[in-house]
């Protein structure tokens, strides 16, 4: 069930995890009200008519989601946005790869709390697989007049981070063991907590 945002960006790094991709890169900020993410993978991608299916909760490939009857991750973060007046955009290319961008707006009373964004992340970096998941996490304490959410992730004047699935492999070896996720999630949250102070939250 998807009670959080970062269930929403849960399911949408799996899938390109389950798209054979090699790259992914998710690009997650803070900037006043505004939560904004964008997942750009190089996997599979999809045909105009895969990409015009993909709302439907009823459609899935068959072989993408091999244990999974129906793909719901996206028609149910549309529903949310929808509910809540959030922004989304999908573009894909066969033999490409994918890229997904949504916002939400935290003072919309229909708005979903944001969950844990770290944990988030680092379920997906514990999938099996050959694949660089590269995170860059920025914030802004104010939204700029007159600037989009879209476009604007990880540009100047923001204070960020950035985790790779391949360093934290290169330090821990082995990112599904429990001592390993103990150290990986004080990792995230150290950076977290340097983050908000930075950004005058701390």
């Amino acid at each position: 069930m998807h009670a959080t945002i970062c269930d929403f960006i849960a399911d949408c790094l799996q899938n390109s995890v389950e798209a054979n991709s090699t790259h992914i890169k998710f690009l997650y900020e803070k900037k006043g009200n505004i939560i904004s993410a964008i997942i750009e993978d190089n996997g599979k991608g999809m045909t105009k008519e895969q990409l015009e299916k993909v709302r439907d909760p009823f459609y899935t490939d068959g072989t993408k989601h091999v244990k999974r009857k129906v793909g719901l991750g996206i028609p149910f973060l549309l529903h949310s946005l929808n509910l809540s007046g959030g922004k989304f955009d999908i573009q894909s290319e066969k033999g490409v790869g994918t890229k997904v961008e949504f916002s939400f707006d935290t003072s919309n009373i229909d708005t979903p709390p944001e969950g844990d964004i770290s944990f988030a992340v680092l379920q997906a970096m514990m999938f099996d697989g050959d694949y660089e998941l590269e995170f860059v996490r920025t914030q802004s304490p104010e939204l700029v007049s007159g600037n989009s959410s879209e476009g604007s992730l990880g540009g100047s004047g923001h204070d960020q981070y950035v985790i790779k699935r391949s360093e934290l492999l290169d330090v821990l070896g082995d990112i599904n063991s429990a001592e390993s996720i103990n150290l990986a999630r004080q990792y995230f949250k150290s950076h977290e907590e340097n983050l908000n102070k930075e950004a005058g939250n701390g």
